[in-house]
């Protein structure tokens, strides 16, 4: 008679279990990541900026307006982040180096879902690609990451050759370029993109398993193309460009600015920088469209109540600030960039901005956590979880953002290892741990960074404490390891 109670208790139990999974099944992933994107998402939208999708995406969580990446540079940060370590801990500063080389073993993101029984894939650009070129590749991938891919190849690669070059001396990669596209949305990559994701969200919610699945976009990544109707949606007389100091750059080391575009404007005029920057507001629109998609289908499919949803871009990107375009630099424009995390399971503040510093590497151990997947300490991330700021994004916080970028000097010179650490008020960045020149920008009052007030005695002690938190996190040593000097 025990034993029968016993295994009545047994059977009870099990089937409560069942029960209680099936009421709290593990939480999807949808992560969605942008190439080189402005951070233009916060309360107000720059140039007339039209963005309906984003505008519902951060309805639905939390967009963290300071988020910092690790390096602002393609590869490097999108290794960075699917690693969760700083670029120190896998040696990755160039645009070719694989983390692999220096940290075979590491877990990435999508391997720790893999162990817990996800389904995990991917569609497009996470880790690094070239753009153009690496369109419809493998590009810089990490295998052991995914059990699926997906790699669209769109009319955007046979035009090429229609694309505007407002550089010729350059590849369109890196120069301002770009097409306003015949056709329709779905024709090119990005198009592709997001309809091959919308494919395997209905796959997934017809099988019902758990999921990781990520989807990366090549723009607005250089060339700006994009199907006309999105160029329509920016008159050329309703662009404004941004109106920078003369001297701006006057109180700032040479390091600081790029080495490969030393020259104000890349040397340009209003003539072409307008219609470039135009060309940038369309391609942004167009991946506004493409999110959309997503969007769309996660709630047709009634993914939405149980889909973690994140949204980042590998960097952030100059739209003209201190006569910059692009990315590779310390200013804010360039080491912030947009990080946006929803989880349905803590809706109390969906909608909110949250005003603390974060970094990138904190995405790992955040979806990791909002998951419930065990993060181990041999694993070594370097960055924490947010869960506490998708509670509440006003909580207190101690974070800084810690950015470092690589630059190569000419003429036999000492290559420059750049630093840069952001509190909510402060951004400090060092030269060759300052032996190159250093800066101190106050973000209360000189958001532009406009004033280097690193040289004012009163600051010396500031400095000095920043000083030792950023040597505490990121070396100001050049790395040994190998790295491409034209691929910085």
């Amino acid at each position: 008679m025990v034993h029968k109670f016993a295994l009545l208790f047994i059977f009870t139990f099990y089937l409560g279990a069942i029960a209680q999974e099936e009421k709290n099944p593990k939480p999807n992933v949808l992560f969605i990541a942008a190439d080189d994107l402005a951070n233009v998402f916060g309360k107000t939208r720059p140039h007339g900026l039209k963005t309906p999708n984003f505008d519902r995406l951060m309805k639905r969580g939390v967009f963290f307006e300071r988020a910092y990446c690790q390096i602002p540079l393609c590869n490097p940060s999108r290794a960075s982040v699917m690693t969760g370590k700083r670029p120190d801990a896998i040696d990755v500063f160039d645009l070719e180096r694989h983390f692999r080389e220096s940290a075979p073993n590491a877990v990435t993101l999508p391997q720790l879902f893999q162990k817990h029984d996800y389904s995990v894939a991917r569609v497009g650009k996470i880790y690094h690609y070239n753009v153009p070129k690496g369109i419809g590749t493998d590009g810089l991938d990490d295998a052991p990451s995914w059990q699926k891919v997906v790699n669209p190849k769109g009319r955007d690669v046979d035009d090429e050759p229609l694309i505007f070059n407002a550089e010729p001396h350059r590849a369109i990669s890196g120069a301002m370029s770009w097409l306003a596209s015949a056709g329709e949305d779905g024709e090119q990559t990005d198009g592709m993109i997001a309809n091959e994701g919308v494919r395997l969200l209905e796959e997934n919610a017809a099988a019902g398993d758990p999921f990781f699945l990520a989807v990366g976009f090549f723009r607005p990544h250089t060339p700006y193309v994009a199907p006309a109707k999105y160029f329509d949606q920016y008159p050329l007389e309703d662009i404004q460009l941004i109106k920078v100091p003369e001297n701006d750059r006057d109180d700032i080391p040479a390091p600081a600015i790029p080495h490969n575009i030393p020259l104000k404007n890349y040397g340009l005029g209003d003539e072409i920088l307008t219609p470039a920057l135009r060309s940038y507001l369309a391609t942004v629109s167009f991946l506004d469209a493409n999110v959309g998609l997503l969007l769309d289908a996660l709630d047709r499919l009634k993914l939405a109540d149980n889909t973690i949803l994140v949204f980042w871009s590998d960097h952030g990107y100059h739209l003209g600030e201190h006569f910059l375009w692009q990315k590779r630099t310390l200013f804010d424009p360039s080491a912030r960039a947009p990080m946006f995390i929803s989880d349905p399971r803590i809706p109390a503040h969906n909608g909110a901005t949250c005003q603390r510093v974060v970094e990138f590497i904190d995405m790992y151990p955040t979806i990791a956590d909002l998951a419930g997947l065990p993060v181990s300490d041999d694993l070594k991330l370097d960055g924490r979880s947010l869960k506490p700021l998708l509670e509440n994004p006003e909580t207190e916080w101690d974070g800084v953002g810690i950015t470092q970028v690589l630059r190569p000097m000419e003429g036999g010179a000492r290559h420059v290892m750049g630093r840069s650490i952001s509190t909510e008020r402060w951004r400090y960045i060092d030269w060759n741990g300052g032996k190159a020149g250093y800066e101190l920008y106050d973000r209360d009052n000189d958001p532009d960074e406009h004033a280097n007030l690193a040289d004012k005695p009163e600051h010396a002690a500031l400095i000095a404490g920043l000083k030792k938190q950023l040597n505490e996190k990121a070396s100001s040593e050049v790395p040994t390891a190998p790295f491409n000097t034209k691929k910085l």
